[in-house]
């Protein structure tokens, strides 16, 4: 990984403190030229009550990486960049270990967006499907 790339992964993961990140304990964990990966891991926190990852808490580190790849890919310090659909397929219920999320780009329009997030267990198995669409608004 590139110096710059290692630069990116230390600004995402600063931008995270005092946010629903830091209390997920979602951290970035790699940045390319075409995606950007974090994990999540899966504990109490984000079980649901009989004891599986919440479908929310999925959601959530999805969201959270797509929007995060959005601002970094836009490459543009005037903008903010907001979710405005998100749509998930759960087809794997996870107990224990990390869920690890990559988003990568489907369609980078001026003004829409639309990322691809696999999120996958340890062992790689596909957990969940989701597409997020993001806009882009003027500071």
């Amino acid at each position: 990984m590139s110096s710059d790339f290692s630069e990116l992964l230390a600004q995402s993961n600063a931008l995270c403190k005092n946010t629903l990140m830091e209390t997920l304990n979602i951290e970035f964990v790699d940045v390319d030229h075409e995606s950007i990966t974090a994990k999540m891991p899966v504990n109490t926190r984000v079980f649901q009550p009989d004891g599986v990852l919440h479908g929310g808490a999925t959601l959530a580190l999805a969201e959270s990486v797509g929007s995060a790849a959005a601002q970094i890919f836009l490459r543009r310090k005037d903008i903010q960049v907001r979710g405005i659909q998100l749509s998930g397929n759960h087809v794997k219920s996870v107990r224990e270990g990390y869920v690890w999320a990559k988003a990568s780009l489907v369609h980078g329009g001026r003004t829409t967006q639309l990322w691809e997030i696999r999120v996958v267990n340890d062992a790689q198995e596909l957990v969940s499907l989701v597409k997020l669409t993001t806009m882009v608004l003027s500071q």
